[in-house]
């Protein structure tokens, strides 16, 4: 009697969990349409998951600015006549088709599962890039205000950026950096008011614990990379060594 008690209690909290499951989780991908019917599927089918393509463009071996054309990496103009306040920048690949829709659904739509997905994304184009992972200390993600992340529920830069640790073996300092302004969004704002909008948004919490470190600033997208920049020069005036920076998409 016992045992069919324990069979039937499990079986009920199977069924309570497949219905959670379908609550909680689309039964449809997000991107395709399809239905999502492979073990471990959640929110976006396992065929647009690997259809994520890392960029072979060439790039600029400093801002990581892509190249049209094959050509060797090698240092856009732009950087030999004015360094940026990074050491280097890596982005996955270009900022649209089925890249552009999961990385809108984890920020918008609240489905926090995907900066899994997004951050294996990420090993796979980068992972063994030597030149942006030897030799960090942390990784630390682009923090979003108090304010914005409670409306959010979580920062997609920081959940990027734990899965990132994980996988390399880093500590993630999530609380060093913070933004200490609300600033408005930036996605409407041109190239110079992108930088006036940043300016002084963000600082240090104990900045001697930094003093001497390499470190890998993580962030989603790069557009005029006016946010990243500016997240680079508080930690550098805060005694940083290094600050290398990794994205997932730039336009």
């Amino acid at each position: 009697m016992d045992g069919k008690k324990k069979g039937l209690g499990r079986r009920f909290l199977g069924e309570t969990l497949k219905l959670a499951e379908l609550l909680y989780f689309p039964s449809l991908c997000r991107v395709c349409g399809e239905l999502l019917e492979k073990p471990g599927e959640r929110v976006v089918c396992g065929s647009c998951l690997a259809g994520l393509t890392p960029s072979r463009f060439a790039y600029c071996v400093c801002c990581g600015d892509f190249f049209d054309g094959v050509a060797e990496p090698h240092l856009c103009l732009k950087c030999i006549s004015s360094r940026p306040p990074y050491s280097l920048h890596r982005s996955c690949a270009v900022y649209e088709g089925t890249l552009r829709e999961l990385i809108l659904l984890l920020k918008y739509r609240g489905y926090r599962v995907l900066g899994r997905d997004l951050a294996r994304f990420a090993l796979e184009a980068l992972g063994q890039d030597e030149d942006l992972w030897w030799g960090l200390d942390a990784i630390i993600p682009v923090p979003l205000h108090p304010k914005r992340k409670q409306e959010r529920g979580f920062n997609q830069a920081e959940v990027i950026a734990r899965e990132l640790g994980r996988a390399k073996g880093l500590p993630v300092l999530s609380r060093t950096l913070r933004r200490v302004r609300n600033i408005p969004a930036q996605t409407s704002l041109e190239a110079d008011a992108r930088r006036r909008n940043v300016s002084g948004a963000f600082a240090v919490r104990r900045p001697a614990a930094l003093k001497g470190l390499a470190v890998l600033l993580v962030d989603d997208v790069y557009t005029t990379g006016s946010t990243v920049k500016e997240c680079c020069r508080t930690l550098r005036r805060a005694g940083v060594r290094s600050v290398r920076v990794l994205t997932l998409a730039r336009t």
